[in-house]
């Protein structure tokens, strides 16, 4: 069945169908030895599709890594002049490109997911589709119930307010307390953000699940691939919950 190229490119694990518009008006896809144009489609159990001469293959061998990123790692699968912190994508043993769902800030730690199934990818990172991402949160203080019921409620970031969010107290300290977070929403930086708006900074922040999947026994640096039963279930339609 004919797909638009842009579709084939993702789902091969090359890039992003928005990069792979890039690419296309790069010049450097071709279809049966003829340079593509935005628009075309094919059909890789006829068709030559190469990319920079590499043939897209017709099913493409998927995989899908969780991954606890460390602190002081970037999410970034590409390292930028100058930079010498360490990237997730050199922490998986991967040969080819891997799309990084769900970033984390350096300073931050926990849950990302790592694929070369486009469709997934995107699905995963699109809104529409709420899949909920759960953090411990270790913020200064003690939040009064109002601040909590505030956070949950939403509140104003970049003129926009926030989506509803499900906050609750894990553990109080003297000085801090951890509060559990489930949102559906990941605007950058938006937790701290938030915390920081609220009068409790954030100390240290761990993504725990990203949807049903969870940290487990997982400590930083250390990866597992997904289950095939776990990779069908992300697939369907999220749950409610």
């Amino acid at each position: 069945m004919e797909e638009r190229l842009q579709k084939l490119i993702s789902q091969a694990g090359i890039a992003s169908r928005r990069a792979a518009e890039g690419l296309i008006e790069q010049g450097r896809v071709r279809v049966n030895g003829q340079v593509a144009k935005l628009g075309d489609k094919a059909d890789l159990a006829r068709d030559v599709v190469t990319v920079d001469g590499e043939r897209l293959k017709a099913e493409p061998e998927f995989a899908y890594y969780l991954l606890y990123k460390p602190l002081g790692v970037l999410s970034s699968n590409r390292r930028f002049p100058n930079e010498k912190r360490r990237l997730v994508r050199e922490l998986i043993p991967h040969e080819g490109h891997l799309f990084t769902v769900g970033r984390l800030d350096a300073d931050s730690e926990g849950l990302i997911l790592l694929t070369n199934d486009g469709d997934l990818a995107n699905q995963l990172m699109h809104p529409r589709y709420r899949h909920t991402k759960t953090y411990r949160v270790l913020v200064e203080g003690t939040p009064a119930p109002s601040t909590l019921d505030t956070w949950r409620s939403g509140v104003m970031l970049d003129d926009q307010r926030t989506a509803p969010a499900r906050v609750r107290v894990l553990e109080e300290g003297k000085h801090d307390t951890w509060l559990e977070i489930v949102m559906r929403e990941g605007r950058k930086r938006q937790i701290r953000r938030v915390a920081e708006l609220l009068g409790h900074p954030a100390k240290q922040l761990i993504r725990v699940k990203i949807d049903f999947l969870d940290i487990g026994r997982l400590k930083p640096g250390e990866w597992r691939k997904l289950s095939a039963a776990e990779v069908r279930r992300l697939k369907q339609k999220p749950s409610s919950n």
